[in-house]
């Protein structure tokens, strides 16, 4: 070997060497920290709260508690749904606490805070619980995955079908913040495609508890229906009220736009019965489903609603990411996860596209009537799978700077 020869062999052994020790060294501190930030005490703690940190303590102990060799921890917070205290514990996480990445993240406008610090960062942002179709839109983010439903999915869903029904006629009642305009604004379009109008509508406070003046303009409005751009409590709290009024005797159709079967667990079928949802899961689907329901049921007392089902697939699908790249880097692991199909009981055949959301089929069901229930739980009718590439809005359709036109 002459000397130029040998020269280059040893400065390429050197760089060899500094980029193993540098991918080594990409797990940082020596633990993989994976952060559920979410509403622990609020009008969301039921559909996601406590639960969503059993379903990632899950993953990670059926991934063997490990990655690399390297431990993984889960530790979680409550944001109370306000953007500020989300975006002061996602700072905190990431800047002091070695947080890789931020889990569920419920209420649209503390996921936008977060989406928008985790990109700021370079870290990763797994949205789970916002229902903005923005993550995936002008929001969007190289860090950011949208990974379990949108406001888009959820208007194509249940905004097409009712209309399909024959129900034209329009009326919404809004959560004043972002998931609730996001909501409005997708299910006006879908309604509208689909050969409906919309005839009016009214946005309540963010949260509330009487919705009765909401609802009596509503039923004055000669809609055929009263179109819920809400959830958790408020939804619950909405549809009980609409009841007591009379309102779906009257001949009105009432359409939870995002409806978790928490909020039919807690409402009961005498109330929910004939509900149309859209959801991306439902625990009593096929075998693989059960099973896990079965284990979370065991762990936290109750079935597992679509958020659960999909932080576990999530959260699987980062360790997975991190083992096959080996590292813990923001930008680094999402784009394996978006080179990596997704096959599991969550997701068949789903996929994470540039823009950051996860494609997978959606499902409309309907709520079954007391009589047709065969125990605790069992809530739903299975009306129509929605392909992916048909529940979510079409990448070119988006604002996603990402995304090539």
């Amino acid at each position: 070997m002459n000397t130029r020869n040998a020269i280059a062999a040893a400065v390429l052994a050197t760089m060899t060497g500094l980029a193993a020790g540098a991918a080594q060294a990409e797990i940082s501190d020596n633990v993989v920290r994976i952060g559920v930030l979410n509403d622990q005490s609020g009008i969301y703690a039921d559909v996601t709260g406590q639960a969503s940190v059993i379903a990632a303590r899950m993953a990670v102990e059926d991934y063997g508690g490990k990655v690399k060799g390297v431990p993984v921890e889960v530790i979680f917070a409550d944001h109370q749904n306000k953007p500020d205290i989300g975006s002061n514990i996602a700072n905190q996480w990431y800047d002091r606490d070695g947080v890789d990445v931020i889990v569920d993240v419920p209420t649209s406008s503390v996921g936008l805070a977060v989406q928008n610090i985790a990109k700021e960062k370079g870290k990763l942002h797994l949205n789970a619980g916002a229902g903005t179709s923005d993550l995936t839109s002008k929001a969007c983010s190289p860090t950011g995955i949208h990974y379990v439903y949108d406001t888009y999915a959820l208007a194509t869903g249940t905004g097409s079908a009712l209309v399909g029904q024959g129900a034209k006629k329009w009326y919404f009642i809004t959560a004043d913040y972002a998931f609730g305009h996001a909501l409005e604004r997708d299910t006006t379009n879908a309604v509208n495609a689909a050969g409906g109008e919309v005839v009016g509508g009214v946005r309540a406070p963010f949260p509330t508890t009487d919705f009765s003046s909401f609802l009596l303009q509503a039923q004055g409005s000669g809609a055929d229906v009263i179109g819920l751009a809400n959830a958790g409590g408020d939804t619950v709290n909405s549809i009980k009220q609409a009841s007591e009024f009379g309102i779906t005797q009257g001949g009105q159709k009432l359409a939870g736009l995002l409806v978790f079967i928490n909020d039919i667990n807690a409402l009961g079928l005498q109330v929910a019965q004939g509900l149309v949802v859209t959801t991306g899961y439902y625990w009593d689907m096929n075998d693989e489903t059960r099973a896990f329901a079965k284990r979370f049921e065991e762990k936290a007392g109750k079935m597992p609603n679509m958020l659960q089902a999909g932080i576990y697939s999530g959260v699987t699908q980062y360790l997975k990411a991190i083992e096959a790249t080996g590292s813990d880097d923001g930008k680094t692991v999402a784009d394996q996860m978006k080179a990596t199909p997704i096959n599991d009981f969550f997701a068949k055949n789903g996929h994470i596209r540039p823009d950051g959301r996860m494609v997978h089929d959606m499902y409309l069901v309907e709520v079954k009537k007391p009589e047709e229930s065969k125990g605790p739980w069992d809530y739903y009718k299975v009306l129509a799978t929605i392909p992916g590439d048909q529940a979510f809005r079409p990448m070119d359709k988006g604002e996603c700077p990402l995304v090539k036109k």
